[in-house]
């Protein structure tokens, strides 16, 4: 053989997969390359090869307790002392199959290394891990508040055995048990996967779970004198793979197999945590977290997911109202648009403040800003909404949209006028208010007292309160899930939020209010919206919303970080977790 023959058959691909830090695997007898030290379960998800688990998750350490993730290893036997390794026509060694299985959630892949995940051994021990888990479970699927997205429901019928043969009597474990005040526990469905103990002391860094007892006996608990009630509890129930967990939000309100899924993002604070929201007609039934590593990864905290009961508050407002002699009467939309137009004609400019939100999307701030050009108006001001981070999620911004504020209206603070204006309101000097969805008396300073001091103040109000009394015109909006748009949130994420419910009765979308307010007859399209606004701002230059896509686009750095990111950064490189 001449050298550049051999040269070449040394340069096989298979060959060439140490030179990139990966090694050859056979996964159900097809060849493949992975990276060095991918663990197995996640070797096989890469080509869409199903691995079936409890106890494993990508964010949380693996324990390989639950053992339903068994596969069957092979490698190269061990060449007699003197003898070459022997290679098979492909270049591979051959392999030898080992007569026991293992768990693919804990072992990593190597070099010529074989993974079955099917065959007689693997399917039959599998069997076996279901048989074993279902032996003390109730068969209570119809009532389970887990059923349609049940892992043991899944897997018993993938599979398990079609019939049990257990005859004696089921140990009977605590049910119905009140462990926080966001949380239930029914002990008898759990099945030691020992997620939620993992979560809550590697992630929301409250080791508040823990297993007593011993064998069949075993048993999830709270330890003693404690409750379940970090702001990050729901993600237990998120993560439970069987109905052990629920939330009390949700428990016995509706079959998930009825709900319609809207994927948009959280508006409770600067992160813009990726959701899912779960509607059935036009009421939404819960909230959960939409995986998104460069924001949320797979969690959020239980007071941003709980905050949407108001949507259908009965203090809704649905309806436009005129003040008449004092009192609210319900008018047209035309009606109420006139009256705003006439008082913003009646005024001078410098009499006028509008008071935008960073809780609106960009295309509402955009609207925002062209009705104040179209009127002169330069006292324009959002409201600051600023705490403190809770270290994970939370940011310490509470506003959504700060960061979309500042793009759009070319802003470093967009927030810098509003100390003048709530003097302008106390003074007189200013007349007329146009408020956008604040309230004023709550968030921006003000009392009863100074709004009472305006000629006219029109609002566009999500809910009745002291500023919508306050109000001689109410122009009722839409919530965040009853429109669409987009925000950047605290670290220059450029993200898109979708419709999940139409707005109630006569409420219309923000953005269209303010249309309709700058008496133009167009655009009828959100995304003829966001294609004007993009025209001024550059780091929206070349995007749609269609673009933004599912999981965002970053277009501006800001020097802000997620510490919950941080941290799942810091476990991922230490080889605690996959990420």
């Amino acid at each position: 053989m001449s050298d550049s023959a051999s040269t070449a058959e040394a340069r096989l691909p298979k060959d060439l997969a140490a030179e990139k830090g990966m090694v050859n695997v056979q996964i159900d007898g097809v060849w493949r390359q992975v990276p060095k030290g991918t663990r197995m379960i996640e070797a096989c998800r890469m080509f869409q090869v199903d691995v079936p688990h409890y106890c494993y998750h990508p964010k949380l350490s693996s324990p390989g307790n639950c053992r339903m993730c068994l596969v069957q290893m092979g490698m190269p036997p061990r060449p007699a002392p003197g003898q070459d390794p022997a290679y098979n026509d492909e270049g591979y060694q051959e392999i030898g199959w080992m007569p026991r299985p293992v768990i693919a959630c804990a072992n990593t892949v190597a070099e010529n290394m074989g993974i079955r995940t099917h065959g007689e051994l693997v399917e039959k021990v599998r069997e076996g891990v279901m048989e074993f888990l279902l032996i003390n479970h109730p068969l209570d699927c119809p009532i389970c508040d887990q059923a349609g997205e049940c892992r043991l429901q899944e897997h018993s019928v993938g599979y398990g055995r079609g019939h049990s043969r257990f005859i004696d009597m089921k140990v009977k474990k605590p049910k119905n048990v009140d462990i926080g005040p966001r949380i239930r526990l029914d002990d008898e469905r759990c099945i030691m996967c020992s997620r939620c103990i993992r979560f809550m002391g590697e992630v929301a860094d409250d080791p508040v779970l823990g297993f007593t007892q011993r064998g069949t006996y075993t048993t999830l608990t709270v330890h003693p004198g404690r409750k379940l009630d970090s702001n990050y509890s729901l993600n237990t129930a998120d993560i439970c793979p069987v109905g052990a967990l629920t939330s009390n939000d949700f428990r016995f309100e509706m079959r998930v197999w009825f709900l319609k899924e809207t994927k948009t993002i959280d508006v409770n604070c600067g992160t813009g945590a990726n959701i899912i929201v779960w509607t059935r007609g036009e009421t939404i039934y819960r909230i959960t977290p939409r995986q998104n590593d460069e924001v949320n990864s797979c969690w959020m905290p239980d007071s941003h997911r709980l905050n949407f009961h108001y949507i259908d508050s009965p203090e809704r407002l649905t309806e436009p109202m005129v003040k008449l002699d004092g009192k609210h009467q319900p008018a047209t939309w035309a009606n109420a648009l006139a009256a705003v137009r006439e008082a913003l004609a009646r005024y001078s400019a410098d009499q006028i403040a509008i008071v935008a939100s960073a809780r609106m999307t960009n295309e509402e701030l955009h609207m925002a800003m062209k009705l104040a050009h179209q009127h002169g108006i330069e006292q324009v001001t959002t409201v600051p909404r600023m705490g403190e981070s809770d270290g994970l999620l939370i940011s310490a911004d509470r506003n959504p949209n700060t960061t979309g504020a500042k793009l759009v209206w070319r802003r470093e603070d967009t927030a810098f006028r509003l100390s003048a204006i709530a003097d302008g309101i106390r003074n007189g000097s200013i007349k007329a208010v146009l408020n956008l969805g604040e309230d004023l008396t709550a968030e921006a300073g003000l009392s009863t007292g100074d709004l009472a001091k305006l000629e006219f103040l029109a609002s566009v109000q999500l809910l009745a309160g002291p500023t919508a009394e306050a109000s001689h015109v109410v122009l009722p909006g839409a919530a965040f899930a009853e429109k669409r748009g987009s925000m950047v949130n605290v670290t220059g994420r450029l993200q898109r939020l979708n419709r999940a419910i139409e707005p109630p009765a006569e409420a219309r979308d923000d953005w269209e209010i303010l249309r309709d307010l700058s008496g133009e007859t167009g655009p009828f399209l959100i995304e003829d919206v966001f294609k004007d606004m993009a025209a001024g701002v550059p780091e929206f230059a070349d995007m749609t919303l269609s673009k933004i896509g599912d999981l965002g686009v970053p277009v501006t750095e800001t020097g802000v970080t997620i510490p919950l990111l941080e941290n799942e950064a810091a476990r991922k490189a230490s080889g605690e977790i996959v990420g």
